[in-house]
């Protein structure tokens, strides 16, 4: 079985890469934000593999760090969540943030700020919670609420969810003088869009 595979990078489409491995090219599927952050054509990349084999066919699925692996291969052992919905459901938010609204049982985070169904939401919870619990995942319910909001916001202004989850990474989410201990939503839209308007 394949775990991990480095070479050099031939190609990046849409939702895949190929990659070259002394002369073997492999396609290798890949969420939005690996994609994103993937090298240039011509650099070398390690990936984590899940190889999936299905009776018409065998996919590999890559990522940059084994956290998403991980939690990609607990999706898709729920039933009903196949490779490519477990991808839109690690685009959704950083894998450390999924977790925590697993581990929460919050299923309006998933559902208001992915789109997914109500019905998938509360198998992912009901299905993973334990399982996050049991590798001491820390619930911050305040922090989870936050993020929603302010992802919701910024979309409200037309910018696509990528966007905003982009922009809201790395702002501040210990605002002085919050008793919740997290930045309010106010702050981490006005400083997500200053990032956003310097691009």
């Amino acid at each position: 079985m394949i775990g991990s595979l480095e070479g050099t990078i031939e190609f990046v489409a849409e939702k895949f890469i190929l990659l070259d491995v002394y002369g073997v090219g492999y396609k290798i599927f890949c969420g939005a934000g690996t994609l994103d952050k993937m090298p240039e054509k011509g650099a070398t990349v390690k990936l984590w593999i899940h190889y999936h084999v299905r009776e018409d066919s065998h996919e590999l699925y890559g990522f940059l760090h084994y956290a998403e692996l991980d939690l990609f291969e607990l999706l898709i052992g729920i039933s009903g969540i196949g490779p490519k919905g477990a991808l839109g459901v690690l685009n959704i938010a950083p894998v450390d943030t999924l977790k925590k609204a697993i581990a929460a049982g919050d299923t309006s985070y998933l559902t208001r700020v992915s789109g997914i169904g109500r019905k998938t939401a509360e198998k992912v919870v009901l299905e993973l919670r334990e399982k996050m619990s049991g590798r001491g995942v820390s619930v911050d319910a305040p922090e989870l609420r936050h993020e929603a909001d302010a992802l919701e916001a910024l979309m409200g202004l037309g910018y696509s969810q990528r966007e905003a989850r982009e922009a809201l990474a790395g702002t501040p989410t210990d605002a002085q003088g919050n008793r919740n201990g997290v930045g309010s939503v106010e702050e981490r839209v006005k400083c997500a869009l200053r990032k956003l308007g310097k691009k």
